[in-house]
């Protein structure tokens, strides 16, 4: 009797142990953008002097949590005809289709595919880099300056992010390298991104 009691005991909790739903990993908070304060800037060297431009348009989503990386991920879109480097004639032979051909291609995309920590507060993403018609896997080192109340709104957080990273223009076919062989411009280009990211509590 106590052996046939023993056997429905634990036949019973392995029937619970069976029905238990395994254990779902938290989500990473999602964080909206402060368009007011994120931008992607460039700087390309010419001749002498380096100019300074940026995207005006773009959008994404933004998961992130230093504790849960696994469920983290960064998807970042930019509309190629918002450049603005201040000076119209440039900005506009930029657009055409000896650089960034922006009727044929309309969006700069960003996809991770991992974030793991480097260390302390710097992390490195890594992730599909598209422009025009080439798509590489990239490394882009990230520093997370941390979260705190945003003093201008109540009930509300804000973080800080910076990117720094260096691309070859001509791998991605922007520009023929005419210009480049000429003096003018330098097929290497710093990008800069800087965000303030919001969320509510």
């Amino acid at each position: 009797m106590v052996m046939k009691k023993s056997i429905v005991l634990c036949a019973a909790l392995f029937t619970a142990l069976i029905f238990i739903p395994p254990e779902v990993p938290a989500a990473a908070p999602e964080w909206q953008f402060d368009r007011d304060h994120s931008r992607t800037y460039f700087i390309i060297d010419h001749i002498f002097s380096r100019v300074i431009g940026f995207f005006d348009d773009y959008s994404g989503k933004f998961y992130f949590d230093p504790d849960n990386l696994g469920e983290s991920s960064i998807a970042l879109e930019i509309k190629t005809d918002s450049i603005n480097t201040n000076i119209l004639k440039r900005d506009n032979h930029l657009r055409s289709d000896e650089f960034f051909d922006v009727k044929k291609y309309p969006r700069i995309t960003f996809r991770s595919t991992r974030i793991y920590r480097e260390e302390g507060n710097r992390f490195i993403v890594e992730g599909d880099f598209t422009i025009k018609d080439v798509t590489k896997r990239i490394t882009v080192p990230l520093t997370y300056f941390g979260v705190r109340d945003n003093p201008l709104k109540e009930g509300q957080v804000v973080a800080g992010f910076e990117a720094r990273f260096t691309i070859d223009r001509l791998e991605y076919h922007v520009g023929s390298g005419k210009y480049y062989q000429m003096g003018v411009t330098g097929k290497d280009v710093d990008l800069l991104i800087t965000l303030e990211m919001l969320r509510d509590k």
